[in-house]
């Protein structure tokens, strides 16, 4: 019997509803550790099982399974799903917001998806036109209680949380997705309102974080996700946190004034990045993974990485059969329609 596969430092992405022969080759390849599923991954829930269980087969070792399923704009699975509203729409409504994050974490882990890639704990400046309804409230403290109870909510399910997109992205107007924003305030004025959030859910045991691809020009010239400053000296140090920490997509404009795909993927991981992402492009996926050296993750980034791993507690049948759910599911839906 070949021996089972360690998880790699690298998440790629897949084009369809299924498996080509190179993505497989992908999927088998030493450096890869997740598979991220889009919109155009999914079909149904029965189709998705399927391809969750394709991408398993394949690796022949551990691998996790992401989604962006956060609710309003960024929600990749919907038919057969609980349509989930914006999270500014939870205002103070904690215990729907507990309610949500468990009926998204179950929905996804009765399928097969590890983790989805929320809460955002962004506050909302008036700005960021990108983040905007993305995010829990525009003041801070109220933005960190949401999404504290959402992530309990995951965390009831079986589910890790990651909190994005550190250490804040709500209050620079261009898209990182387009462009590289430029965020020119101070660490003093950046700690006492953006990382308010961060700094409360990692205290509850937040498993995960996303840096964002911003310039804070008056703190340091790296994006975040490339600056051992916020990752390490910030996060690591002064936060204590201890969770994984994703990059965010590497084919993000965001990303390009570090160079070219292999350079982003070394620079993102020495700065301190557990695991990078690589979305969007197969051609930059493969070279960063046949760029990055073949080695066994450390001990810390693989016991992290681990821990991210879904915990199902109820089969998608059971789920359907559960008149809980039901109940919850329309109750959530039905704040997708308030004003």
């Amino acid at each position: 019997m070949s021996q089972s596969m360690p998880i790699g430092t690298v998440m790629i992405d897949v084009e369809s509803l299924t498996l080509t022969s190179l993505e497989k080759e992908k999927i088998q390849h030493p450096n890869t550790g997740a598979v991220i599923l889009f919109a155009r991954n999914y079909q149904d829930p029965k189709q998705v099982i399927e391809l969750i269980n394709d991408i398993r087969t394949a690796r022949n070792g551990t691998i996790l399974i992401a989604v962006d399923q956060e609710g309003g704009r960024v929600q990749r699975f919907k038919t057969g799903f609980t349509r989930l509203p914006a999270v500014a729409k939870f205002r103070d409504k904690l215990d729907l917001a507990k309610k949500a994050g468990e009926l998204m974490a179950t929905e996804l882990l009765s399928v097969g998806i590890d983790f989805s890639f929320a809460p955002v704990l962004d506050v909302d400046c008036g700005i960021s036109t990108i983040i905007g309804d993305r995010s829990f409230s525009s003041d801070a403290h109220k933005a960190a209680n949401l999404a504290a109870i959402f992530s309990q909510g995951m965390r009831n399910a079986g589910m890790a949380s990651t909190g994005k997109h550190f250490p804040g992205h709500g209050a620079v107007r261009a898209d990182s997705h387009l462009a590289l924003p430029i965020d020119e305030r101070d660490f003093k004025t950046i700690e006492q309102q953006d990382l308010i959030p961060f700094k409360q859910l990692i205290s509850e045991g937040l498993e995960a974080i996303m840096p964002a691809h911003i310039v804070y020009s008056a703190v340091d010239k790296n994006a975040a996700g490339f600056s051992p400053f916020w990752l390490q000296t910030v996060l690591r140090q002064q936060l204590s946190f201890d969770g994984v920490i994703f990059s965010d997509d590497l084919s993000m404009k965001g990303a390009a004034s570090v160079g070219g795909f292999a350079e982003r993927a070394r620079q993102a991981l020495n700065a301190g990045c557990d695991m990078v992402l690589v979305c969007n492009d197969s051609d930059a996926a493969i070279e960063v993974l046949d760029t990055l050296p073949i080695q066994r993750i450390n001990e810390k980034s693989e016991r992290r990485l681990l821990a991210m791993q879904g915990q199902s507690k109820i089969t998608r049948q059971a789920l359907l059969d559960s008149n809980n759910w039901q109940q919850i599911s329309s109750e959530i839906e039905q704040l997708c329609h308030v004003g």
